[in-house]
């Protein structure tokens, strides 16, 4: 293949890659749907029905009940700028242990559903409903094992959907040309948000969730010219002490990683154990991440590729990374109004 074959694929690739980023921009934005089922007297319950918005739509799922089942009240929502929520009583005959619950319409999303069940006698489940499996049936109590499954689950799912936490790992692989630094750059960046995740979904700190959302946007906007000037020969104060860098943004990440958490809520009783398990997935899907574009970086090094592609290849890629990182946050400060 010629050098302008590459030239054009390796365009036409960045292209699709930055149209993918961008038509799933929002896709950060939604939360897991979310079952609360709390039995107040013998087969009766509280239900808390929780559906996401996505470009101010509904998430297009319905609840089904066992047969048989009675509501005693009417179902009441509530809107929320990022979810309804609403609200009911029902009651089933010898209780919902060993029956099904099923979520009709989530195979055709992709959107996963949080269960939680508390019973009268205080024992606590939490499933992870995926579309390919949309029921779930209703056990009588729940190992510590299965809630740490669950959690470890979500985590991995979250940062490898987080289009923007990515783009600044990715940002900062890109700065940091050591293997050894890098190393360094990321157990900060992963310390920092661990420290602001606990501590946001326990209710210490709070900050609100949009301005997180934009500023987080913001920073990735910043990486990006960081990584310019480093190629300019400029001094840079991310080039020499990247992880100083990397543990003061990984700390405003942590509140973007608790909004998501603290949606879903966390199991009573089961928190310090759900909250450990979420992290750790959020870091499998992180090193997962990092493994795979350290090898495409090997990989690229030994392409038969010409040597002004290769010098055009990091500016395209940077200028992209601060393209989406600018839309993202011009987006999210416009929603502060929407």
């Amino acid at each position: 293949m010629t050098a302008s074959r590459l030239r054009r694929a390796a365009t036409c690739w960045l292209l699709v890659v930055a149209a993918a980023l961008a038509s799933s921009a929002v896709a950060h934005e939604s939360r897991p749907a979310y079952l609360q089922l709390t039995e107040t007297a013998p087969g009766r319950y509280d239900v808390l029905w929780r559906t996401p918005l996505l470009s101010g739509m509904r998430l297009p799922v319905v609840l089904r009940f066992p047969a048989g089942t009675r509501h005693l009240t009417e179902p009441t929502e509530r809107d929320f700028p990022d979810s309804i929520v609403e609200r009911r009583v029902i009651e089933v005959d010898g209780g919902l242990t060993g029956k099904r619950v099923e979520f009709v319409g989530l195979q055709a999303s992709i959107t996963d559903v949080l269960v939680r069940v508390q019973s009268r006698d205080g024992a606590l489940s939490t499933t992870l409903v995926q579309p390919s499996k949309p029921w779930v049936e209703i056990a009588a109590s729940q190992g510590p094992l299965a809630v740490f499954a669950a959690y470890l689950q979500h985590g991995v799912e979250h940062i490898l959907l987080g289009y923007d936490h990515l783009l600044f790992v990715l940002a900062l692989t890109l700065i940091v040309r050591s293997t050894r630094v890098l190393v360094w750059t990321v157990t900060a960046f992963t310390a920092a948000h661990s420290i602001t995740l606990a501590l946001a979904t326990l209710g210490v700190v709070h900050v609100p969730g949009p301005p997180v959302e934009a500023t987080i946007a913001l920073s990735i906007l910043l990486l990006a010219a960081e990584i310019l000037r480093v190629r300019q020969g400029k001094w840079s104060l991310t080039a020499r002490w990247p992880w100083v860098v990397a543990f003061s943004f990984g700390l405003l990440h942590g509140f973007g990683f608790a909004g998501a958490l603290t949606s879903i809520g966390l199991p009573q009783g089961d928190v310090p154990l759900a909250l450990f398990a979420f992290n750790v997935g959020v870091e499998i899907g992180q090193l997962a991440f990092i493994a795979a574009v350290l090898a495409l970086l090997a990989l690229a090094k030994r392409l038969p590729l010409s040597r002004p592609l290769t010098q055009r290849a990091l500016p395209a890629a940077t200028y992209a990374i601060g393209t989406l990182a600018a839309f993202w946050f011009f987006e999210r400060v416009a929603g502060f109004w929407g």
